[in-house]
């Protein structure tokens, strides 16, 4: 019998990354009913980790089926692993890609290429009712170039390098972003166990 997951995102982009990998697996994988509707989570933690923990905990409980959150971000080494926990809003509350984007460079407009590494990091917390059942993390190694490059993928994407392939994540395929991104290597691990577990 397949195993339904909901994600609680309101992240379209999350959610197709997370349905291809699923593809012709037992799991459905779904956005939370009526997430937009219900009281945000308040992530006010200083780590990934613990963002996503709170996250599915508070979400777990207003279904039986499993519920699996994800903190995820660009930590960039010269600005001191910003923008961190705050890449959706690093621009401000309710901010944009461009947004965000823009503020990036702005801060990275005095860093040379060489010290414009960053990687992207992901953690998922999958729990039911409240009650927590494994994390999972991974990442993506990178630099931060000094302009977009690419249509494709979401957030920092346009701006992330990454060496192996010399494109941008937003410059690749869907599936290859999924075998090398951090939340494709991720949600990897997350489906390898709920195939050989059943929680």
């Amino acid at each position: 019998m397949p195993t339904r997951l909901y994600l609680a995102s309101s992240n379209p982009g999350k959610l197709r990354e997370l349905q291809a990998l699923a593809e012709g697996s037992e799991i459905n994988a779904e956005l939370l009913p009526k997430f937009r509707e219900l009281p945000a989570a308040k992530e006010e933690h200083a780590s990934f980790a613990l963002n996503a923990l709170e996250k599915t905990l508070y979400y777990s409980r207003f279904t039986d089926q499993l519920v699996v959150a994800d903190d995820s971000g660009l930590v960039v080494d010269a600005l001191d692993g910003a923008p961190g926990v705050r890449s959706a809003r690093y621009a401000g509350l309710n901010s944009s890609d461009k947004d965000n984007n823009r503020k990036l460079l702005s801060e990275l407009s005095s860093v040379p290429e060489e010290k414009r590494t960053a990687r992207y990091l992901c953690v998922l917390a999958l729990a039911r009712r409240n009650k927590l059942v494994a994390l999972f993390s991974d990442s993506c190694e990178g630099r931060i170039l000094t302009e977009h490059r690419g249509r494709g993928g979401f957030g920092y994407d346009p701006l992330f390098y990454f060496p192996p392939l010399e494109k941008t994540l937003a410059e690749v395929s869907e599936a290859e972003k999924n075998l090398h991104s951090h939340r494709g290597k991720a949600f990897r691990k997350l489906l390898a166990y709920l195939k050989n577990h059943s929680p």
